[in-house]
């Protein structure tokens, strides 16, 4: 009976031990999970990307500004896929009636391309090196606000 008393006493907390080792795996799995699910990307660097890009009319929160909508809202109601399909290739136009004839509608539509006439309201990004390569960051930090998991200021490098 000692004998047996003494191989528990042993083993007793070698079991706990491997107990709590399975508990800090389970959490560890749980958090690269989450991990995982949220946008893949750097908050800091699409922070960066949107003040020096799209502050200047979505406003430095995000909140809209300027006749730019409000993009938190916008991007929880969208998933990433269409985000970068919004941000590089689309164009809102306010355009003026084109004329019917050839030359004067491609006169027309090169005033609107030079700004001239019209109004170009969201450039699509496509053309853009710093947004096109970091469109995943930008999407990783408006999602991040939009979720509120990100304040208004800058995030942590």
């Amino acid at each position: 009976m000692a004998k047996l008393t003494r191989l528990l006493t042993l083993a007793l907390p070698l079991l706990v031990a491997g107990c709590a080792v399975e508990l800090q795996n389970t959490e560890m799995v749980a958090r690269e999970r989450a991990q995982l699910a949220g946008p893949s990307g750097s908050v800091y660097t699409g922070w960066r990307i949107f003040q020096d890009k799209c502050a200047a009319c979505h406003g430095s929160a995000a909140t809209g500004g300027k006749g730019a909508p409000d993009l938190l809202q916008r991007v929880r109601e969208i998933g990433p896929h269409r985000f970068v399909s919004l941000v590089l290739t689309r164009y809102d136009w306010n355009l003026p009636a084109l004329p019917a004839a050839d030359v004067a509608r491609e006169a027309a539509l090169e005033a609107i391309l030079q700004r001239q006439q019209g109004a170009l309201t969201m450039p699509a990004w496509q053309g853009e090196p710093s947004v096109n390569v970091h469109i995943a960051d930008l999407y990783a930090y408006l999602s991040a606000r939009a979720a509120g998991t990100q304040g208004p200021g800058r995030p942590a490098p």
